[in-house]
């Protein structure tokens, strides 16, 4: 049932909120948001909420939140729960339940490379892995097309071309409108503007790849190549898994990721050498009438090459103080060479 009605307010953000995709017409807004954690089973996001009710409500919230706040692009991946699947599950049954009148407002997004199923197709960058996970996804989110479809990571024992060639047909066969990389290589991104025009391939639009104030690798090798080829950049992890939201800045908090099982951001990276320059960060940012978290999504958002910041969230009320991020991407010479100085 149909409980929500999106704010009218929705697109009266920065003039600059919306941003151009490459070298397409496609526009995706600074702030997008991830449904990689938070969006899964019962019981396996950050609050616990052990029951389904509350922990759809909580999902819905969110998702709410951010569409009220102008963010259009809800990315997800086939393998985001856990249980991988579960995150399409419960945002295909929002989409339906509460954004069908709003399809043509989203950018709806997924993605396949990493292990879904037993056996020798349920992973990497095959032709049959990657339709056939394609197909089971749009199942799940319970519609017709995603809009931009990725190859979650490069598989070095399949040819590109065939990577390629598959995701060409996912376009060409109405299941996507854009195709996507995620975590290549500069090198390996030109190689895939190289094929895509020897071949007559449709070309990915965009690449995904981690980049914060934590983790600047792809400054010399990746941004480069997306420039040169055309390709918009959406960055995933611009808060360093929540290292960069201030909530680490005394010691780390029971309901932080670095606490939770299995997770990519274990209790030993919080080193004392660390969170002095989270601190020293900290600073900066409450100079610039920022939080932490704030500003860490404004300096990712200060390079035209990158068109979005994909956030992950536990609770609306994040949403609305992440995307306040966008009013203020441009730094004095002074600041960054300050937060350079810091993160060297």
């Amino acid at each position: 049932m149909n409980n929500y009605t999106p704010a009218e307010t929705r697109y009266a953000n920065t003039p600059s909120w919306f941003r151009r995709c490459g070298n397409t017409g496609l526009l995706l807004p600074a702030i997008s948001i991830g449904c990689w954690h938070n969006f899964g089973d019962t019981g396996t996001d950050a609050a616990h909420h052990t029951d389904e009710t509350a922990f759809h409500e909580n999902a819905q919230a969110m998702l709410f939140a951010a569409f009220d706040n102008g963010i259009t692009h809800f990315d997800l991946a086939n393998n985001y729960g856990p249980k991988p699947g579960a995150a399409e599950e419960r945002v295909g049954r929002i989409l339906k339940e509460n954004f069908a009148a709003h399809r043509d407002e989203l950018i709806v997004s997924s993605k396949a490379g990493y292990g879904m199923w037993a056996g020798p197709y349920g992973e990497w960058g095959s032709r049959k892995y990657l339709l056939a996970s394609l197909d089971q996804s749009l199942k799940r989110l319970q519609i017709p097309y995603v809009d931009i479809f990725y190859s979650h990571r490069f598989d070095p024992n399949t040819r590109l071309e065939e990577t390629l060639g598959a995701l060409d047909t996912a376009v060409r066969s109405g299941r996507a409108l854009y195709a996507g990389i995620s975590s290549y290589s500069g090198e390996q991104t030109r190689r895939v503007e190289a094929i895509c025009a020897a071949q007559g391939f449709v070309k990915p639009i965009i690449h995904q790849p981690s980049y914060s104030m934590l983790n600047r690798g792809i400054e010399k090798d990746l941004l480069p190549a997306t420039a040169a080829t055309g390709m918009g950049v959406i960055a995933f992890c611009p808060l360093a898994q929540g290292l960069l939201t201030g909530k680490y800045l005394n010691g780390i908090p029971d309901d932080s990721r670095a606490k939770q099982e299995n997770s990519f951001l274990g209790e030993g990276s919080v080193t004392p050498e660390l969170v002095e320059k989270l601190k020293k960060l900290n600073a900066i940012a409450g100079d610039r009438g920022q939080t932490l978290a704030q500003m860490a999504l404004s300096w990712v958002l200060r390079d035209g090459r990158v068109t979005s910041a994909l956030i992950g969230a536990s609770r609306a009320a994040q949403i609305v103080e992440n995307v306040k991020a966008a009013e203020k991407t441009v730094f004095a010479a002074d600041e960054l060479a300050a937060i350079d100085a810091i993160l060297k």
